[in-house]
């Protein structure tokens, strides 16, 4: 199980064996290879002391995805192997969190038997419309009934023909998404658009939008801007603290050194993002 929590990343194993939990979490590494890149990270051994080899294996390959693990929680044998890999070692784990994480799996895996459950149902529907296509088809006639719209009487003699004045569609406009509160380590808000948030965003939450992103609170998740290619894309925060930034196809990682102290813009200058005190850039303009 991986996890996103206000301090951090938590590679969580507990409930089978080392081998099928990582198996697990590497695919979920793999459908998003860079998305987790520059963060922090804690090992988490609920009920299981995995062996060095193994250990090694694990933190390569977190490494590769450009994720930091720096301690590990566990029974007291992992104190060891914990600092033969230089890792910190964070006590026993904490109990409560790993039971209600797999009393949320447990919920999750009966939703979905019961969604499966009911599409099977729906088997003799699909099968009994694919039945009538094929009889449509086999008459030359089209998949789907065209309606039969009627057309009006002619009117009479001497009275000029109504025009009907057909108005185009206008194409769907990029909207701004609003959400008041915090944005919690695990959520995802993506928006054709722009994206306003009043609160915090914490660490390992995503924030995807195709036009600006304001933070009116902390930002210390993910946020991407301008993900259809906008470069003229940029991201506001009252505190510009994010896991990682990116601007179209630009990408910045926060590498701890700065403490932001007023609010901020992160815009494309160059061949990179950059940021700016807001205050500093509105008055440029």
């Amino acid at each position: 199980m991986l996890r996103g929590t206000k301090t951090g990343l938590e590679f969580v194993f507990t409930g089978k064996s080392f081998e099928e939990a990582w198996d697990e979490i590497a695919a979920r590494l793999a459908e998003r290879p860079e998305f987790y890149r520059g963060s922090r990270a804690t090992a988490i051994f609920a009920d299981l002391v995995p062996g060095a080899d193994a250990v090694s294996v694990f933190l390569e390959a977190v490494r590769g995805h450009g994720i930091e693990v720096y301690g590990v929680f566990g029974e007291e044998p992992l104190a060891e192997l914990a600092r033969q890999h230089g890792l910190e070692y964070l006590g026993p784990p904490r109990a409560p969190a790993v039971a209600s994480f797999e009393r949320k799996r447990a919920a999750k895996a009966e939703r979905e038997v019961r969604l499966t459950e009911k599409a099977l149902s729906l088997d003799p529907d699909f099968a009994g419309a694919r039945a009538e296509i094929a009889r449509r088809r086999s008459r030359g006639e089209p998949s789907v009934r065209r309606p039969d719209f009627a057309q009006p009487p002619p009117p009479p003699n001497g009275m000029p023909a109504v025009q009907r004045a057909v108005a185009p569609l206008a194409p769907a406009e990029p909207s701004t998404l609003y959400h008041r509160g915090t944005v919690r380590g695990g959520q995802s808000l993506q928006q054709l658009g722009n994206i306003v948030v009043i609160g915090d965003v914490n660490p390992g939450a995503e924030l995807v939008a195709s036009g600006d992103i304001l933070v009116f609170g902390a930002l210390r998740g993910t946020a991407h801007a301008g993900a259809q290619g906008d470069s003229a894309a940029r991201v506001f925060a009252l505190e510009l603290a994010a896991t990682q930034l990116r601007i179209a196809t630009f990408i910045a990682a926060d590498d701890g050194k700065r403490t932001p102290r007023e609010p901020e813009v992160a815009f494309v200058k160059g061949e990179g993002i950059a940021i700016a005190p807001y205050a500093k850039q509105r008055a440029h303009k």
